[in-house]
C-alpha cells in the first residue's frame, strides 16, 4: 500500500485524478487533488478535489448531492496520477451528464465492445427516435401490458429450456429474456445502476449473514 509522501505531486501541488464509475467502468471526469483533498478523501471516503479555477477545495456533490463514495484510488507507475474508482450519486458532470466525456473526436469505424450499459442506452435511444421498422419501436409503442408479456413469455421460455437441460437453448432464452427486461426498464425509468445497486445491496447482507453464521452469532 502506497503512502502519500510516495506519490509525486507537481509543481503547483495538485496530481490528476480520472475518476471512474465501478459499476460500469465508464471514465467520469479527470478532476485535480492537492495534498490536503486526497486527504480528505481517505477520510472521508468520498471525493474531495482541488478547483484550479477557485483556487480552493471541493466536495464533489457537496451542493448538488451527486456524491462520489471511493471504492478504490489506485496510482500510475509513475506514482504521477490517480485512478479513483467511486459509486456515484446522480451525474458526474456538471452539465448533467452522466460522464464528463460526451463529445466525440474521432471514431475509428471498429464496433464498439458489447455491454450491458451499451444496450441500454441503444434502447433509451430507440424509445426518443422510434425508427420505423424496429422491433424495438413496436414494444415501446405498444406500451407496458405488451412488454410485460413478452418478459412473461421469454420467462416460460427460459424455464422450459433450463428444465430440458439444454444449455444453448437456456443461454438464448435468457438472452431474449434480458433483452426484454431493459426494455422494461427503459419504458419505466429504471437504469442500470439502480438495479446494480439492489444487488449490490443485498450482497452486502448476505455477507454480513455469512458472517454471523460463522461466528456463530
Amino acid at each position: 500500500m502506497l503512502k502519500i509522501d510516495e506519490l509525486k505531486f507537481d509543481a503547483q501541488g495538485l496530481i490528476p485524478a480520472i475518476v471512474v464509475d465501478a459499476s460500469s467502468k465508464k471514465v467520469l471526469t479527470l478532476a485535480y487533488m492537492n495534498r490536503e483533498s486526497l486527504e480528505i478523501s481517505m477520510q472521508e471516503g468520498r471525493t474531495c478535489f482541488w478547483s484550479r479555477s477557485r483556487q480552493e477545495l471541493w466536495r464533489k456533490g457537496e451542493t448538488s448531492g451527486n456524491v462520489q463514495r471511493i471504492v478504490s484510488i489506485t496510482a500510475d507507475c509513475d506514482r504521477d496520477a490517480l485512478v479513483v474508482t467511486v459509486d456515484k450519486d446522480g451525474p458526474a458532470c456538471h452539465l448533467g451528464t452522466d460522464s464528463c466525456f460526451q463529445d466525440s473526436v474521432f471514431e475509428s469505424g471498429q464496433p464498439l465492445p458489447f455491454s450491458v450499459e451499451g444496450l441500454y442506452t441503444l434502447l433509451q435511444g430507440r424509445k426518443e427516435s422510434l425508427p420505423e421498422g424496429s422491433y424495438t419501436t413496436y414494444l415501446f409503442q405498444k406500451g407496458i401490458d405488451k412488454i410485460l408479456k413478452k418478459v412473461g413469455e421469454e420467462s416460460t421460455e427460459v424455464i422450459i429450456a433450463g428444465k430440458a437441460g439444454d444449455k444453448p437453448e437456456t443461454i438464448y432464452e435468457i438472452a431474449d429474456l434480458m433483452y426484454h427486461l431493459m426494455v422494461l426498464m427503459v419504458e419505466m425509468g429504471i437504469s442500470v445502476e439502480d438495479v446494480t445497486a439492489e444487488l449490490a445491496s443485498r450482497h452486502v447482507i448476505d455477507h454480513k449473514v455469512k458472517q454471523e453464521r460463522a461466528t456463530g452469532i
